[in-house]
């Protein structure tokens, strides 16, 4: 199966966002935006975290938040601020904030079917559990 890339504007929560290519990785977790990117958002880190990569080795790196935007849907989401040789990807996490799943097979982003449990169906609130 071929790569799939998709074009997403990314920005902080408020001011003026950046159109970035994306290469979807349903393997990652975290989306990872290029030290250009993150520094021209103006994004900050607000804490650090390790990631293990494909060959197993551990790399530490900085994680924020900002808001990632796709055919009219903003969403807030995790971001790692990638240092110099990390490339935009698009991990999981981003995808759930925004209501979209990934189809492999026509390698394109549908609406996902999002399920909502409630206790009164399980008779859990009402008392007749």
């Amino acid at each position: 199966m071929g790569m799939v890339w998709i074009d997403m504007d990314v920005g902080p929560e408020s001011g003026p966002a950046r159109e970035v290519r994306f290469l979807i990785d349903s393997g990652v977790t975290y989306s990872v935006l290029p030290p250009d990117v993150w520094h021209a958002l103006g994004l900050q880190p607000a804490r650090a975290m390790e990631f293990v990569l494909t060959d197993g080795t551990t790399v530490p790196r900085n994680v924020s938040h900002c808001f990632f935007g796709y055919r009219g849907v903003r969403a807030p989401s995790p971001v790692v601020l990638g240092e110099r040789g990390d490339h935009a990807l698009l991990g999981t996490i981003t995808l759930e904030n925004l209501g979209l799943v990934l189809n492999p097979f026509e390698r394109t982003l549908r609406p996902m079917r999002a399920r909502l449990a409630s206790l009164y169906c399980a008779g859990g609130l009402d008392g007749r559990a």
